[in-house]
């Protein structure tokens, strides 16, 4: 039976809208820093070239007031155009879509499909924080380029209209004008205190310090600060990378709520993202050598309309930055709560077997023993495994991975071979999935065990499809999750 509208109220009424008046100061700030930079820059050659003689208090003051003037004009023409660019900017949401209309020479139409919704951010930078203002984005399978940014809004109108369009992807019917916030559970947190020392014994962080040790030792030995000073770029570009980091993760918070999952995280730049449920294309479990010891992993995720986002960033591609192992397991369950395994079996321990395991062990299949001559040091870990709902590769034996694709999920497959590979008899089987830090490959399989798999996996993806449930989820009744985070199966 098909449910009634989700009745609207508000932003969501169906009526075109424009942004928050104070928009175009938040848009003008950056042409106004880059206005500052340019004059002081100028200051600063006028000054090396002796063409400005600022001693005498005339010429001092004739060029300050020009700059002055100069600086004063140019941030007139940044906000009058920040200011003709929010007029021209209008957005409305109807029942089965988001409509956004921009552009002063070059009129620009977006229209975000709810039904293809892949996630909802609400994003506070920091001087919109302090306006209470935040930037609504909309993000839809079709890669970076088709998502809707509402910039900017109350944050309280932004939190209302995501609960809004959430509702409306859903097919939930409710009761009141306003959709209500959907309660979450399993609440799971990084402490500050775990990320700080999961950079501190992470690459970027190790190749820092021995960096400035290197350099520094050779820039005493021969009594120059040159080396130093010339490799100053690499080295802050490593200090960025832990700073990103750092940023992005702090405050990280994952939740299970009834429109999907719930993340929470930034320092700086405040972000909640929710992930309708069945929108994970793809999840990579991962760990690194110096983490081993603490049994910390990290879990990524592809999700359609993130494909534009750093490989290596915490922003809509990571559901735990660091954490134990049950941690990691329990934020599977919220994005594949049934792994599909045979009876009698776990499904943590097939989930175990693939994150430590190596060889035969859980019913993987693996790399055969003369694949060592094109990988002498993981030939023996690398492996397969096909559940009911899902295909897990497991790779890398210094920095461990487990991906799992759901088969719903599976865009495409593929079979490569290079010279090498045939003369071994091996080949390296890949999952296609949408754009992503999720890269499934499982690597110089044997070319017959290969060959059967992707012929058999092609019909279970097909399958899968077939048998998925439909995009608005909530109209055959809300789901519920098979445990909390952490908890024992």
């Amino acid at each position: 039976m098909t449910q009634p509208p989700v009745p609207h109220s508000g932003l969501a009424d169906g009526e075109w809208h424009l942004m928050h008046p104070a928009t175009p100061l938040l848009r003008s700030w950056q042409v106004i820093a880059v206005i500052l930079v340019f004059i002081v820059q100028s200051l600063g050659n006028n000054v090396l070239t002796g063409e400005a003689d600022f001693e005498r208090p005339d010429v001092a003051g004739s060029w300050l007031a020009g700059a002055g003037a100069v600086f004063v004009l140019l941030m007139l023409l940044g906000v009058g155009l920040a200011f003709v660019v929010w007029r021209s900017t209008r957005f409305r949401v109807l029942d089965e879509a988001l409509e956004l209309h921009s552009g002063i020479l070059v009129r620009r139409q977006r229209r975000a499909r709810l039904d293809r919704m892949q996630a909802v951010d609400v994003v506070q930078p920091f001087l919109a924080r302090l306006l209470g203002l935040a930037r609504l984005t909309v993000e839809v399978a079709g890669g970076k380029e088709s998502n809707v940014a509402l910039s900017y809004l109350r944050e309280d109108d932004a939190r209302t209209l995501r609960n809004q369009l959430l509702a409306s992807a859903a097919g939930l019917r409710f009761e009141g004008p306003d959709a209500p916030e959907a309660p979450e559970r399993g609440n799971l947190e990084v402490p500050v205190g775990r990320l700080i020392v999961s950079l501190l014994v992470s690459g970027p962080a190790i190749s820092f310090v021995l960096g400035v040790v290197v350099l520094g030792t050779i820039s005493v030995v021969i009594g120059h600060p040159g080396p130093l000073f010339g490799s100053f770029a690499p080295l802050l570009g490593a200090a960025g990378v832990l700073w990103t980091r750092f940023t992005k993760g702090f405050g990280f918070r994952v939740a299970d709520s009834p429109d999907g999952l719930r993340l929470r995280y930034g320092l700086l730049e405040q972000r909640t993202q929710t992930v309708p449920p069945g929108r994970v294309q793809a999840v990579r479990i991962s760990q690194g050598l110096l983490w081993r010891r603490l049994d910390w992993w990290t879990v990524h995720v592809n999700i359609a309309g993130y494909g534009g986002e750093d490989k290596d960033s915490t922003s809509g591609s990571t559901l735990l930055p660091v954490g134990p192992k049950t941690e990691a397991v329990g934020v599977l369950a919220l994005v594949l709560p049934d792994l599909g395994v045979g009876p009698g079996e776990n499904p943590w321990d097939v989930v175990d077997a693939g994150l430590r395991g190596s060889g035969p062990t859980a019913g993987f299949m693996t790399a055969p023993r003369r694949s060592r001559w094109v990988d002498p040091i993981s030939w023996g870990r690398s492996g397969v495994r096909v559940t009911d709902q899902a295909l897990l590769i497991r790779s890398g034996r210094i920095y461990r991975h487990l991906d799992i694709v759901p088969h719903a999920r599976t865009q495409s497959l593929g079979l490569s071979q290079g010279p090498l590979q045939r003369k071994l008899r091996v080949a390296s089987f890949t999952v296609h999935s949408t754009a992503g830090p999720v890269e499934a490959v499982a690597s110089h399989l044997d070319e017959t065990e290969a060959s059967a798999l992707i012929a058999v996996q092609s019909l279970r993806a097909d399958q899968a499809r077939k048998d998925s449930g439909p995009e608005r989820w909530m109209e055959t009744g809300p789901s519920e999750f098979v445990q909390e985070p952490g908890e024992p199966a």
